[in-house]
């Protein structure tokens, strides 16, 4: 945790691999800190201003997205906070106060490519996540349709397990399954065609979802490089790994150094920091059209 985080002085409920949510009475403050993970592990080393990126794309799509479903937002804009706040300077570009959902306690992944674990998976038995797919897929293969690809939502650094839909309806109820099924669909579609247009494959990403009011409404963060894998659309070649507009950066460096996923993630290089806040800025702008300023 960093120095400013520390300086906060308000009830923290729970500290995430990279967002802290504290409790504001009738409402939460999500904070998105430069912490990063990788492989279920949060490293040592912070990522400068990688909290910004994060706040700044999610709110982007929170308003890109809302015709589809309703999110938990109340403001993300600091200039608008409660008198109370404003003296965390801190606070500014990263957070966000939010409605008290009720998580839904399963993570939505939709794939549109063939790619990472799954890409092993399809070589052995011709699925992913048991879902049956067409002969003759390369690694990063787009495919015939986005899948649903849920996991179960773990505590206690405990690793996500994937699950089957069937498995979903058994946890959730099958109404809600359904429903969080054909809304993570809904939404992977609308952003991956408006990326294709800025030039970005959006080859799979991870939603979150709350009840508040008996509604089914939009939590957590959404379509950033810390949820999603983004390629871009001139550098894409099928048959092979992509170079990666998100954290995939760093998970190839620590395969690199042939860390072992179980003992203290290491400390992270100068330049593999700068390259990774490259691609989450690039990613930024061209998405949003926007200059990443600090």
């Amino acid at each position: 945790m960093s120095n400013q985080e520390e300086s906060i002085n308000l009830p923290l409920v729970h500290k995430g691999k990279v967002r802290n949510v504290y409790d504001l009475g009738q409402s939460y403050l999500i904070l998105a800190s430069d912490r990063i993970s990788a492989f279920d592990y949060v490293l040592p080393t912070l990522i400068p201003n990688k909290g910004k990126v994060l706040h700044k794309l999610s709110m982007f799509w929170f308003d890109f997205v809302q015709g589809i479903v309703p999110n938990h937002i109340i403001t993300g804009d600091f200039n608008t906070f409660p008198i109370g706040l404003k003296k965390y300077e801190y606070l500014r570009d990263r957070s966000m106060i939010v409605k008290k959902a009720n998580r839904v306690d399963i993570e939505c992944i939709v794939r549109g490519y063939l790619a990472g674990s799954w890409w092993k998976e399809y070589q052995k038995v011709q699925t992913v996540c048991g879902i049956k797919l067409p002969e003759g897929l390369k690694e990063s293969s787009k495919l015939p349709e986005p899948i649903f690809t849920p996991s179960s939502k773990e505590e206690g650094g405990k690793h996500d397990e994937n699950i089957s839909f069937e498995e979903t309806v058994r946890i959730v109820g099958k109404d809600t399954a359904e429903r969080l099924k054909k809304t993570s669909i809904e939404l992977y579609k609308k952003v991956s065609t408006y990326a294709l247009s800025k030039g970005i494959i959006l080859a799979d990403t991870k939603l979150e979802f709350g009840f508040y009011d008996n509604n089914l409404i939009l939590i957590d963060e959404i379509f950033t490089p810390d949820s999603s894998r983004f390629w871009e659309v001139n550098k894409y070649e099928e048959g092979k790994p992509q170079d990666s507009l998100d954290k995939q950066y760093i998970r190839d460096y620590l395969e690199s150094i042939n860390w072992d996923k179980s003992s203290p993630a290491p400390v992270l290089p100068k330049d593999v920091l700068e390259k990774t806040m490259g691609k989450y800025v690039g990613a930024y702008e061209k998405l949003t059209g926007e200059i990443f300023n600090v």
